[in-house]
This record gives C-alpha cells, sequence and structure tokens, in this order.
C-alpha cells in the first residue's frame, strides 16, 4: 500500500520525501557558496535597515524548500502523462536551477550584480511555475506564494547591497 488518502489520492511517501529531498538538496548545494563567505565577505558588508539577522535565512530556506517539494509532488501526481504535468515540473526545474545559481553567484562570485541579474530571472521563473502549476494544481500554485514574496524581498536586498556596495 503506497500510503494514506489524501483528498482524491493516496500519499506516496517516497515521492513526496524524493520531491522534498530534491529541494532542500538544491539548498544545500547552494548553501556550499554561501557559508564559505558569510563571515569572509557578506558580514563587512553594508547592508539596508532592513536586512534581516543571519540566522534567519537557514529556517525561512528550509521551510520555504519543504513547500516547494510539496508543490511539486502535488503537481508529479496528477499524472506524469500529461503534457501540462511534465510542462509544470519542466519549468519548475528551470527555477531552481536559477535558484540555486543565486547562491554562487552573489556568495560564490561575490557579484551581487550578476546576482541581480539572476534573481529577476528566477523571479519571473516562478511566476511561470506558479502559472503551470495552477493548471495541474491550485494547490500546488498557493504552495509557492511564501517563495515567491521571501524572493521579492531577496531581491530588494539584494538591490540595496549592490547600491550600497559599489
Amino acid at each position: 500500500m503506497a500510503g494514506k488518502r489524501v483528498g482524491c489520492m493516496k500519499t506516496d511517501w517516497a515521492r513526496l520525501a524524493g520531491c522534498i529531498l530534491l529541494c532542500e538538496a538544491a539548498g544545500a548545494i547552494g548553501a556550499i557558496a554561501t557559508f564559505s563567505s558569510i563571515s569572509t565577505w557578506y558580514v563587512p558588508l553594508v547592508k539596508p535597515d532592513f536586512a534581516p539577522p543571519n540566522w534567519v535565512f537557514g529556517p525561512a530556506w528550509t521551510l520555504l524548500y519543504l513547500l516547494m517539494g510539496v508543490a511539486l509532488y502535488l503537481v508529479w501526481m496528477q499524472g506524469w502523462q500529461k503534457p501540462a504535468v511534465r510542462n509544470a515540473v519542466a519549468v519548475f526545474g528551470v527555477q531552481l536551477l536559477l535558484n540555486g545559481l543565486w547562491s554562487f553567484l552573489f556568495f560564490g562570485l561575490h557579484s551581487p550584480l550578476l546576482a541581480l541579474l539572476d534573481i529577476v530571472l528566477l523571479l519571473a521563473a516562478i511566476v511561470w511555475t506558479m502559472k503551470a502549476f495552477w493548471g495541474v494544481s491550485r494547490m500546488a500554485a498557493y504552495l509557492l506564494v511564501p517563495y515567491l514574496l521571501w524572493v521579492v524581498f531577496a531581491t530588494a536586498l539584494n538591490v540595496a547591497i549592490w547600491r550600497l556596495n559599489p
């Protein structure tokens, strides 16, 4: 038995875990570039007054990657044979790559400008993903709202750091 019923479908715990782990792994890969630069490069930067303390980012991203994984699972469970599902998953993959790339551009290359260009593309990709998810699972699209809002905030923070640190 795959799992217990949720709504009209059974929960496939292995698939759900795989989707969540995929998203969390993307965050962990991005963290590789981040950790080595926090104390040496990021801390001395001039930051805007609205910048949260560094400890906020880990829990926030962990939760966001969890929600992203659940959203991906909800879409995937609608049937891989459906073109709308395959398209939505592909679009999700694009935004996940842009998400991971941001850490390497900002922290790895120490380039707020390149990271800003990436995060603008990421915002567009998140909206595109939400639109694709909406056609397959509205709940999945709703689960990405906190992610979109956080990335809007992160974009403002990225812009401010870029402007304050010429």
